[in-house]
């Protein structure tokens, strides 16, 4: 067996010859007069579209029906119908004391509807006491053709008129589709603002903590919020223009991580090159030369796997792909070119009081050395332990509800759904998730006919026809609203109107729509999972330049996200509560966990093969450890904290994508970077650039050639 260098010789690392066009690139960015250049046209640039679209909006979080979907086509079709512009807001009244209604609360509750209907314009109904006599509702149309702050507005105003006409013995709570619209669009005020707040302070205190630099956290801050802005600015327009459903908040969230993501790297190598270069725009160029095709390739594969989501049926999940997509290439550009030109500008004082000067020390070292070289002593060993690991945190998803019923998306208390649990204690479950029937008009008795027949249906009768040609009936089952039975009743709803010739016939409705959601979104998983693994593969194999790597690097990455989505979904049950998965979550968490761990798996592999031709495969990865540890963990630890940022945000689908990816990525840099993959390429050794081979170059150390 050769024996090899303890330190790698620096030309592999430095991105190839000096005559690269990659060379001349970072020779003109960072030089004296090309930095300055590109600062200012970035300037420039960055202000001209601040200005250009600073009318654009960005729109708020968005759950949409799936294309196709019958219960979509329920939506459209009751645009015909009279009135489609009007939706009915609930009142539901308890006494605050547990009784049962009297005469005179029926009669206050009467007076309370009357004067609801007349901020209205609209006549409310009669109040319907429950069979137990302890609630009652009345309900009256509100106008549905404002945007959501004028039905917030309406529905705050209901709210205050019946608290205020309602005497203090009788508790009000206004429910309803209008209701919980204006309760999440309420909830997010002044959300997105905490949530860029919170991910600033801590992407600055953690920068802070990694470079322990007054001054040099402040360059990569600037330069990635800069690119946050530019971001939401082009993305609100893109909204706009393509009518585009996608949350703010998560676009930020990218940004920011993935951009302080690739700073870290950057001047992660940036300063390995000062202590060994005198001239610190050539260790810059050398450095961005080196790191920009990790950086390029981790960028393309997280903005190809998020475009995937342009094919789903669901109109959010398309939309936060699409604008995700668009603000992952500006933190790119950002990142590759206007941070090298700040740095150049700015020069090794900027790491001031610790600045690394030729001579102060080596990359690498310390606990990532000892850890590197222990891992690939006993690779069997340390591969199945944490393998173990990996399997015991994916038990987590044994079990595992997925769909959260409407009162149980918010993190925290709204009336709405408060309302939603009261009308469900004391009225017939299905009265509060009725089935909404579409037919052709002629057939509507023979469609009631059949669906009378089908088990557990309570009622069905016409409520409706529009001048179109179709007759609306409204079905009342007997089921606890988006359950398994709630379900099983929609399916045979469905399947007992295809027995009527010539009706068209479709089901909508609140269950349906959860139902139709739900079968979309684990549709997008099944189709677009492995899709998303084919495109991280050929990522791998075009950088790599090798196939039994990718592979394995590939079902690394699987078995880690599984792993994370179970960990996160049983810490999320256990310590905060969440009753079950909300149907978006597998998807977004999938999509993110592997494409954001495919990015580490790059910055890792990609320079252990810039080492493994001059020192050999298990040496190439212990010196990759060594010298990439620090930054990976930090860049792990900055994209986990600012996902867990969502967890301020109010709804239950965005805390729980924020724990899940959070602790996924915790995960990916700690155990499986750090662990599981150093013993897997020591284990195999050379064989694992199949079906390239090693062979042994005239200093007696080993390359790779086909």
């Amino acid at each position: 067996m050769n024996a090899v260098p303890q330190h790698a010789p620096e030309d592999p690392e430095n991105g190839g010859a000096k005559s690269t066009r990659g060379a001349k690139i970072g020779r003109g960015l960072v030089g004296r007069r090309g930095a300055w250049i590109v600062l200012t046209l970035a300037v420039f640039i960055t202000a001209g579209l601040m200005g250009v679209l600073s009318t654009s909006t960005p729109p708020g979080a968005a759950t949409s029906l799936p294309d196709g979907a019958q219960s979509t086509e329920v939506k459209e079709l009751e645009t015909q119908f009279p009135d489609a512009d009007q939706a009915p807001v609930v009142a539901v009244f308890t006494r605050t004391d547990g009784r049962a209604l009297t005469d005179q609360d029926l009669s206050s509750i009467r007076a309370a509807g009357t004067a609801m209907s007349k901020e209205v314009g609209h006549k409310a109904s009669s109040p319907m006491p429950s069979e137990d006599g302890e609630a009652a509702t009345v309900s009256v149309l509100v106008s549905t053709d404002g945007d959501s702050s004028e039905i917030g507005e309406t529905v705050d105003e209901l709210r205050s008129i019946a608290t205020r006409v309602a005497p203090s013995v009788l508790k009000v709570q206004i429910t309803g589709g209008p209701a919980f619209g204006a309760d999440i669009a309420a909830a997010f005020d002044g959300a997105n603002v905490t949530l860029l707040a919170i991910t600033i302070s801590v992407v600055a205190l953690l920068l802070l903590l990694t470079y322990r630099s007054p001054v040099l956290w402040l360059v990569p801050l600037v330069v990635v919020a800069l690119a946050d802005q530019v971001a939401n600015l082009v993305t609100a327009r893109a909204g706009q223009v393509w009518d585009l459903q996608f949350d703010a908040g998560i676009i930020s969230v990218l940004v920011f991580g993935a951009g302080t993501n690739y700073a870290l790297l950057l001047i992660s190598r940036y300063r390995e090159r000062l202590r060994q270069c005198d001239d610190h725009r050539e260790a810059l160029r050398t450095a961005w030369q080196s790191t920009a095709p990790a950086i390029l390739t981790s960028n393309l594969t997280v903005v190809l796997s998020l475009l995937t989501l342009v094919t789903a049926t669901l109109p959010s999940t398309r939309g936060l792909g699409i604008a995700s997509a668009i603000g992952l290439g500006i933190a790119l550009v950002f990142a590759l070119f206007v941070l090298p030109a700040a740095l150049a500008i700015c020069g090794r004082r900027l790491f001031w009081p610790f600045i690394p000067r030729p001579g102060t020390g080596r990359p690498g070292g310390g606990l990532w050395l000892k850890t590197a070289r222990a891992v690939t002593r006993q690779p069997v060993k340390v591969l199945a332990m944490t393998l173990l690991m990996l399997a015991i945190f994916s038990a987590g998803l044994l079990g595992t509800k997925v769909g959260l019923s409407q009162d149980e998306q918010f993190r925290s208390d709204s009336e709405s759904a408060a309302g939603l649990e009261t009308l469900a204690e004391h009225f017939p479950s299905g009265d509060a998730a009725p089935l909404t029937v579409m037919t052709k008009t002629g057939t509507e008795d023979e469609v009631v006919q059949k669906i009378s027949d089908v088990p557990d249906v309570n009622s069905a009768k016409a409520s409706g026809q529009s001048e179109t040609g179709w007759t609306k009936i409204t079905v009342i089952g007997s089921a606890e609203p988006e359950t398994a039975k709630a379900y099983d009743e929609v399916r045979g709803v469905r399947d007992a109107v295809q027995d009527v010739p010539d009706a068209d016939a479709l089901v909508g409705g609140a269950n349906a729509e959860s139902l139709d959601e739900r079968d979309a979104a684990r549709h997008v998983l099944l189709r677009l999972g492995p899709l998303i693994l084919g495109l991280g593969l050929l990522m791998l194999v075009g950088l790599l330049r090798a196939v039994l790597a990718p592979v394995l690097l590939i079902v690394i990455n699987l078995f880690s996200a599984i792993a994370a989505i179970g960990a996160g979904t049983w810490l999320g049950t256990h310590a905060f509560g969440f009753p079950a998965l909300d149907v978006n979550v597998p998807l977004l968490a999938f999509l993110f966990l592997v494409a954001l761990g495919i990015d580490y798996t790059i910055f890792l592999t990609h320079r252990t093969h810039q080492l493994v031709s001059a020192v050999g495969t298990r040496e190439a990865i212990t010196l990759a450890v060594s010298r990439t540890g620090a930054v990976i963990t930090s860049a792990g630890v900055v994209l986990a904290a600012v996902f867990a940022a969502l967890g301020v945000l109010p709804l239950v689908v965005l805390g729980q994508l924020g724990l899940i990816v959070g602790l996924g990525v915790l995960i990916d840099t700690i155990v499986v970077r750090m662990l599981v993959v150093p013993a897997v390429f020591a284990l195999i050794g050379d064989r694992i650039w199949w079906p390239r081979k090693p062979r042994i170059n005239d200093e007696g150390t080993t390359a790779i050639s086909m």
